[in-house]
């Protein structure tokens, strides 16, 4: 039988020079011309952007914000900023744990409340803190432990996150530690938000540490040369520092999450190599075939670098998805996302290839005694491909049952929002918040906060506090009507031995007439990011009142999140789902390869989400990785990683189902086509990889949990989507739909040609038999 030879492949394979790579028309020449012509000026060009990029990007670390997770327009947000304009005191985001300094005594020490009133009074009168409260001001026993043995002062500092930041850090020395009979240690949302950025910061480092100089080793075992090894990480590092400075300027109209470094410095080595390795190989493979160094680069950027292009493409438009939602947290990380694909792309396409033109057959120099040497590159991942083709439906069917089976832990996944257990536990800030779940009545760091608006009567407001304080899991409910607990008003009596009324509250004696507009505090025992606390929310804002009502606080701040979340996520899936099939059509000129790539995509990612629920959430394996397990998961954390892992996914895809479409078009034969689209790259893309898992891993060593989830998990779901989707159940899908993988109506064909980037058709290389001289399936 007589091979169908498509049409774009009749220049003859045996002549690799017998075209003009650089004077091809289109995008794609004219970047060849431009990388051929004048690579020192470009190299230069990108030396000085690079140097200017050092300068831009330093300190970018230091204006990212760890909040984010708040859906503008909200309830709790709207409530949350009235609070803050009107009554700052009512969220205090700074607390003093004040113990005695001599374990004997107790908080109602004459010598321990001295010290405690010296220092709430000097507390107030620094200028970037207001509405302070203590236990000794208020006598409210929500601020006292329950054995006596530590109270609390709560402030209010003033300013968004990098002032309240900036703040902070002078009053750390100021406050911390021992005065007179007292000591002192500082917690609450401000100290756990900077403690979290001081520890990413560091872990950060530490990952870049741990992750460079392993990833040049892997470099140096694939290639087998120093010189072609050190490319690819070279461009990964200049891709790194572009995306700081991007940030950087970024963060100068808008806030950009803490996590946005780390993302970026994952996906701007992992990619940027991932790019690299694909050309360099490709490059070398032009060179073995008999081009000269500069035909070399200008084939490699009109055939791979179309590639590149395409998966470019689709990793920024899947983490583009992320812009759809309200959160800055996930939109910042959309924009820091964004930035890293492309710089990574156009370091790849235009840094690249002009190294490659000046250093010739000399990217092969320094060759080691690692790597591949001689063989037959390739051939076991061809038998592999044959083995599984033969046997497809028992491959796919099992891939597939395997895939599902490592996800259904998901099934019971909870959702929650990052605390102060993010943090190692020898952190300050986590042991104070820990003091206050474990000794205090009510937590007071979770306590809800309810807006009241109108002219509400007097006997309306105290109705409505006492009906609130009858519901599951609430402590007490305080306000302008006073307090009151299990629905009875407990002002001028004692409750847990402890005088709590006729004392000045937030400016406001407790007992005179409701202000216009005023707030009710309620205290509960419920952990603040549980099922619990959720319902207790809608059961506050579900109780009936004469007057306007919005609750806010860490719970219904969740309770909003879980909502927006789940409401725009339909949304981010659409427009994944879309782009990706576009994309992917105008690739190949095949309607049907679009959508078994976005299904296939979708079950690599299985094994992640099952293995996020399974070790993060239920806790197993927590001793080993060094984490607490708080039994849910963070809200948003799925979305993001879903984003990133498809994204990463599709790129391998778009990698392996566009070497396969070469083949095809250069032989017909669609099964001799997938065994050589997997014989030529899938070492290539299980280097890739692995060398992304060592990135994302490393990342995965943070101290903070959320860091730890991403890292590992995203590691995860891409060695599984390599070395079990592309391996095992892409060639099994593609067996059992044969040609018709490639079909398209006439009309979707022409327009594909019109508007794709059409393939350049590749050379035959001496370490591949043409189709002619041995048949790849077999058969004659």
């Amino acid at each position: 039988m007589t091979p169908q030879t498509s049409p774009t492949s009749q220049t003859s394979p045996s002549s690799p020079t017998s075209s003009s790579p650089q004077s091809a028309a289109g995008p794609r020449g004219r970047v060849a011309r431009a990388v051929t012509t004048r690579p020192r000026l470009l190299l230069l060009l990108i030396l000085l952007l690079t140097a200017g990029a050092v300068m831009v990007g330093g300190g970018v670390a230091e204006r990212m914000s760890s909040g984010g997770s708040q859906i503008p327009g909200s309830e709790s947000s709207y409530a949350t900023a009235e609070l803050e304009r009107r009554w700052p005191a009512s969220q205090p985001n700074l607390l003093l744990l004040v113990s005695p300094r001599d374990g004997s005594r107790d908080v109602d020490d004459p010598a321990v409340a001295s010290a405690a009133r010296d220092l709430a009074r000097q507390l107030a009168d620094e200028t970037a803190v207001l509405g302070v409260v203590s236990y000794w001001q208020a006598e409210d026993t929500a601020l006292r432990a329950s054995d006596g043995g530590e109270a609390l002062i709560t402030a209010r500092i003033k300013g968004d996150e990098d002032a309240v930041d900036d703040a902070l850090e002078a009053l750390e020395p100021r406050y911390q530690g021992t005065h007179g009979a007292v000591d002192v240690r500082l917690g609450g949302p401000a100290a756990v938000r900077h403690a979290s950025q001081e520890v990413i910061a560091d872990d950060l480092v530490r990952a870049e540490v741990i992750a460079l100089p392993v990833t040049l080793v892997l470099l140096v075992v694939v290639f087998g040369s120093a010189v072609a090894a050190a490319l690819p990480l070279l461009v990964g590092i200049v891709s790194v520092l572009g995306t700081n400075a991007v940030l950087r300027v970024i963060t100068e109209f808008t806030d950009v999450s803490v996590y946005a470094q780390n993302l970026t410095t994952a996906l701007g080595l992992g990619l940027a190599i991932d790019y690299a390795l694909f050309l360099v190989r490709r490059h070398r493979e032009e060179l073995a075939a008999g081009r000269d160094p500069r035909d070399a680069v200008a084939v490699t950027l009109r055939t791979a670098g179309r590639t590149v292009l395409y998966s470019a493409l689709t990793v920024a438009v899947c983490l583009a998805s992320m812009l759809v939602f309200e959160q800055y947290f996930l939109r910042s990380l959309a924009y820091a996302g964004i930035a890293v694909v492309l710089i990574s792309a156009a370091a790849s396409l235009i840094a690249l290839p002009a190294a490659l033109v000046l250093l010739g057959h000399r990217v092969n120099a320094l060759r080691l005694p690692v790597g591949r040497r001689g063989g037959n590159p390739g051939a076991g991942w061809a038998r592999l491909a044959r083995l599984v083709m033969r046997r497809a439906p028992l491959f796919a069917v099992g891939t597939v049952a395997v895939l599902l089976a490592l996800g259904l832990p998901f099934k019971d996944v909870r959702f929650g929002t990052a605390d102060d257990r993010q943090l190692p536990s020898s952190t300050e800030a986590r042991v104070v918040q820990e003091e206050l779940r474990n000794e205090f009545p009510g937590s007071p760091g979770s306590a809800l906060a309810v807006l009241v608006e109108g002219p509400p009567a007097a006997k309306a407001l105290a109705e409505y506090s006492g009906e609130v304080s009858r519901l599951a899991h609430v402590v007490q409910v305080a306000g302008p009507a006073g307090r009151f607990v299990d629905g009875k008003r407990v002002d001028g009596k004692r409750v847990g031995g402890k005088r709590v009324g006729g004392k000045r509250v937030g400016g406001k004696r407790v007992g005179d007439a409701p202000p216009a507009v005023g707030y009710v505090s309620v205290l509960h025992s419920a952990e603040s990011a549980s099922p619990q606390s959720v319902s207790l929310v809608k059961k506050i804002r579900s109780v009936p009142a004469p007057f306007e009502t919005s609750v806010t606080g860490p719970a219904a701040v969740l309770a909003d999140t879980q909502h927006g979340t789940a409401e725009r996520l339909p949304w981010a899936l659409a427009v994944i789902a879309v782009t990706t099939l576009i994309l992917v059509f105008l690739l190949t000129g095949s309607v049907l390869l679009p959508l078994l790539t976005v299904v296939v995509n979708g079950l690599s990612l299985t094994a992640m989400f099952g293995a996020v629920v399974w070790v993060f959430q239920d806790g197993h394996l927590s001793g080993p990785l060094g984490f607490t397990p708080t039994g849910d998961i963070e809200t948003a954390l799925p979305v993001l990683m879903f984003c990133v892992a498809f994204g990463l996914s599709m790129d391998y895809g778009v990698f392996l189902v566009s070497r396969i479409k070469e083949e095809y078009e250069l032989g017909g034969d669609h099964r001799d086509a997938v065994v050589l689209g997997i014989r030529r790259t899938g070492g290539l893309i299980t280097a890739a990889a692995l060398i992304l898992a060592v990135v994302m891993v490393a990342i995965g060593t943070s101290r903070v949990t959320n860091i730890k989830m991403l890292g590992l998990g995203v590691g995860l779901a891409v060695l599984m989507d390599a070395m079990v989707v592309r391996a095992l159940l892409v060639p099994a899908v593609l067996r059992l739909t044969g040609r018709a993988t490639w079909w398209a109506p006439a009309p979707l064909r022409r327009l594909q040609r019109r508007v794709g980037l059409e393939e350049e058709a590749r050379t035959t290389y001496p370490d591949i038999p043409t189709r002619t001289e041995r048949p790849v399936s077999g058969r004659t």
